[in-house]
């Protein structure tokens, strides 16, 4: 009789099928098998909170099949994700199947490589039920949460809403972020910004006014600009001091979920979400040619910065033989992770590492290898060395007045050779300095008075958002993606280019559960129990007490609030439009298939209009005008107004620019062959960027 191993997912299951030949039989569990009931609150809170799980509708088919292989050989072996919600889906499966649950049946693996797969095989555990309850604890607090606060909000807000522990504490970060910027007052300050050179028709470089030498002056407003200004006029600039130095550059660590995705939205404009299914798909197995069926990375939920040892031996061996010795440190980094991180697995990295980027491109699709340039890349530049820079600090005087300039030129490139981190915010071009010696008389060749004003805190984006999500401790590695893809499509949030901000809905529903139930907003509290679930996990804390405690106080929140909070009416969004039937001014609504404008005279005036967004220039193939639409993932595209007469529709942005071959509008188009192109018919007209 063959073994059989049970795993979440077809793909991971073909890719360990190879690995572990006929004696074995591989099949999926497609996730999760049993569940607390769709329908009911399914949690006895009266009973020590004893969950009523259930076969999840539509698996009873798949269901039979299990119990069909499993009773038809020697062993069975479970091999779901190594993660808490994996140790849960693997209770379920031997709960279901009739398995022991004191037998070492249980088989984890950080990576879908032959190797890892082979000794996870070796080396069988028993469940671990500290795992098993962390997440019974979790999904339990989140079952609760949602199934007596959503029926609250139908009441007294509107049907269809919802609320979540993870969810509701993030988007209050939306909204208190809101809140700052609207509440920021914008002051006035000036820079005098001056450009000089060594020689008077050498280099230029910039100088930024200080102060003098006695401390930084602030310069409020243009009279005090001008004042100084005038004082400059005929001033000389002299080098008073020149102090040059050495600054090294660390890299950045390999990825966690969060930089992961982080990052991959910076660099790659990825959301969460679908940096989380290319991930997926690298770690359970992808079909390479010359190789076959292979994992490619690492677990991708993950808060670890591990490594292990065979991985930086193999990263090193590659950094040595292509950048040579010099690109490698003296000691071995070591990082570590914060003190909030479960330290389960590694650090996300390339399963193989000697495997790169060049050698998988033709085997993989464009998100899948774009991110998996970006894993490759950032684990092998954290293993390299410093980069080095050599930098110059000068202080200029002008008359009783002090400029400073700075710069540096890099002296060993070391990991920027690889991999530069991208930037939320832009930092200033640091460009090197010419040769300036001390006591040198320098040029003055420009020198400008610049107002500006202080700016507010900027909206934050997705990878923003995840980043404060990880630094509050709300949620953990395998929540981030789908509570941001949660809250946007609740339209508690939404999206305003790159930047999240919140809908008047989020705004209202935000201020009614920081009156009535603060501990579910609250960013602190989240993170507590975060920590105490962290606690279940590692056998130190009760799981049943921590809902207790929980629900206790909860419970009293819903009560009080059920009996004193009226009906909470949110505020209409008023458009400019006016409704030709009555002359209302519509406003926003949403429905299953988005926004549109409705009349609000409803239901004496029903008249409704699409909300149509026009975009620049005119359709190649009929002439109409072009106007912006999302599609059902929530991408934007372009397409003809006169839809369904004319059925153009293009991913690329139109611009202003015109063909120089037959004069319609030139698209811009995105990835790697960034450039205009025409989308005229028969005219193929092309401009790289």
């Amino acid at each position: 009789m063959a073994k059989l191993v049970i795993m979440e997912s077809p793909a991971k299951a073909k890719t360990v099928k190879k690995y572990l030949g006929g004696d074995y039989e591989v099949v999926a569990s497609m996730g999760h098998i049993r569940d607390l009931p769709k329908t009911l609150l399914g949690v006895d809170v009266e009973h020590g909170f004893r969950p009523r799980y259930v076969d999840i509708p539509g698996k009873t088919a798949l269901i039979r099949q299990l119990k069909e292989a499993a009773a038809n050989s020697s062993e069975v072996y479970l091999a779901t994700d190594p993660d808490r919600e994996g140790e849960a889906i693997a209770w379920h499966l031997a709960l279901t199947l009739g398995l022991p649950l004191d037998t070492a049946n249980r088989i984890t693996f950080n990576e879908v490589t032959k190797s890892s797969v082979i000794a996870g095989m070796e080396h069988p555990r028993t469940l671990d039920m500290n795992l098993i309850n962390a997440q019974q604890a979790r999904r339990i607090l989140d079952r609760i949460v949602g199934y007596k606060l959503s029926p609250f909000l139908w009441k007294k807000v509107r049907k269809g809403l919802s609320a979540g522990r993870v969810q509701s504490a993030t988007v209050s970060l939306v909204v208190d972020r809101e809140e700052e910027i609207r509440a920021f007052v914008s002051e006035e300050y000036w820079t005098l910004d001056a450009v000089l050179s060594v020689t008077e028709k050498g280099r230029t470089f910039p100088a930024k006014f200080y102060g003098t030498a006695e401390g930084k002056m602030k310069i409020a407003n243009k009279e005090q600009a001008d004042a100084i200004l005038q004082q400059l006029e005929n001033a000389t600039y002299v080098a008073e001091s020149v102090k040059t130095g050495t600054r090294r550059v660390a890299p950045a660590p390999p990825f966690t979920t969060s930089t992961m995705q982080q990052e991959a939205n910076r660099k790659l404009n990825f959301s969460s979400r679908r940096t989380m299914k290319a991930a997926q798909e690298l770690y359970e197995g992808v079909e390479i040619a010359g190789i076959g069926a292979t994992g490619l990375i690492t677990y991708m939920r993950t808060d670890s910065l591990r490594i292990s040892d065979e991985a930086r031996q193999a990263g090193n061996e590659y950094i040595r033989s292509t950048y040579g010795k010099d690109y490698l440190p003296a000691k071995a980094r070591v990082y570590k992770a914060k003190g909030n991180a479960q330290d389960a697995h590694e650090a996300i990295r390339p399963a193989i590492p000697s495997l790169t980027p060049a050698e998988v491109k033709d085997s993989l699709t464009s998100d899948q290898y774009r991110l998996y340039k970006l894993i490759w890349e950032r684990f092998m530049a954290s293993l390299m060395a410093d980069q080095v820079q050599k930098t110059c600090q000068v202080d200029i005087t002008a008359g009783e007045y002090l400029f400073k300039a700075s710069g540096y030129t890099v002296e060993f490139d070391g990991h920027t050779a690889l991999y530069v981190e991208g930037k939320d915010e832009k930092d200033d071009e640091n460009k090197p300095l010419p040769v300036i010696k001390q006591g040198d008389t320098l040029f003055c060749r420009d020198l400008a008075g610049n107002q500006h004003f202080t700016q507010p805190p900027a909206r934050y984006t997705e990878a923003t958002l995840i980043k404060a999500m990880e630094e509050n401790g709300i949620g953990r590695p395998s929540t981030y993606a789908p509570t941001v893809s949660t809250i946007l499509g609740r339209e508690y949030v939404e999206r305003d280019g790159k930047s999240i901000k919140p809908t008047t809905l989020g705004e209202v529903i935000t201020q009614l559960m920081k009156e009535q139930f603060p501990e579910i907003v609250d960013q602190d509290f989240t993170a507590h129990m975060e920590k105490q679930l962290d606690g279940v996990e590692h056998g130190k804390t009760n799981w049943l007490k921590i809902l207790d405690s929980f629900y206790e106080g909860f419970a009293k929140s819903l009560k009080r609030a059920e009996e004193n909070l009226d009906k909470v009416k949110v505020p209409e969004v008023e458009s400019d439009e006016v409704c030709e039937l009555c002359g209302r001014r519509m406003v926003v609504k949403s429905g299953r298939y988005g926004k549109f404008l409705a009349c609000p005279g409803y239901p004496d005036c029903k008249n409704t209009r699409r909300i149509v967004e026009l975009a620049v220039g005119q359709c190649p193939k009929c002439g109409g005008s072009i106007v912006a639409k999302k599609s059902k993932g929530g991408r934007k595209f372009f397409g003809c107004g006169n839809y369904p007469k004319c059925d153009f529709a293009t991913w690329n942005e139109p611009t202003k620019e015109l063909c120089p071959q037959c004069g319609h509008t030139l698209f811009r188009k995105k990835g790697r062959n960034a450039g205009l192109e025409c989308l005229t018919p028969n005219c193929g007209y092309e401009k790289e960027k």
